[in-house]
């Protein structure tokens, strides 16, 4: 009896800590709630940058479609998820924007916003601004914390995504 009993604890403690285990194993995408999650809050933040005038000159050119498909598709990729980030690098995306380091941080604040009106918990919203972090040097041309510039005459956008690329894939994925 006194085997039986050891063994029944020894497998409560391995059940106890493989679910722990695989509780910390979880991908950032999947503590975000996957990809329907990940769009909500790319909705949500579109619609704070297209209100925030220390931004929204610079998307004055952009095709918001294309704005949203590519950043679901950035955050799922980047925090672990099934997508492939298939856009430009952020050098060209962002070439000849003129984007500011004031704006680039003013943006982040409005990734903020969106995240915290859907209450996502500090350590996945740190560990996705980590992980988006690093692209500021090759989105921000211009050191100083200026907001509001105009989008450059010069600045040529990426074209609207394309039928086979996208618009079946936004009509059946919902972007």
């Amino acid at each position: 009896m006194r085997k039986l009993r050891l063994v029944t604890v020894a497998l409560c403690l391995s059940a106890f800590f493989l679910s722990a285990a695989s509780a910390q194993a979880q991908s950032l995408y999947d503590r975000l709630g996957g990809k329907d999650a990940i769009k909500a809050v790319v909705d949500e933040f579109v619609g704070i940058a297209a209100a925030d005038t220390r931004i929204n000159k610079k998307f004055g050119k952009t095709n918001i479609d294309r704005l949203k498909f590519e950043l679901v598709e950035q955050i799922c990729a980047a925090t672990g998820g099934p997508c492939k980030y298939t856009g430009l690098d952020m050098k060209k995306a962002h070439k000849n924007m003129g984007v500011t380091a004031g704006e680039f941080n003013a943006l982040v604040e409005d990734l903020v916003k969106a995240l915290d009106k859907f209450n996502v918990k500090d350590k996945e919203k740190n560990e996705l601004l980590g992980a988006l972090g690093p692209m500021k040097p090759d989105i921000v041309e211009v050191e100083s914390q200026q907001t509001g510039t105009p989008l450059p005459d010069k600045f040529k956008p990426a074209p609207p995504l394309k039928e086979g690329k996208s618009k079946g894939e936004k009509k059946k994925k919902g972007y």
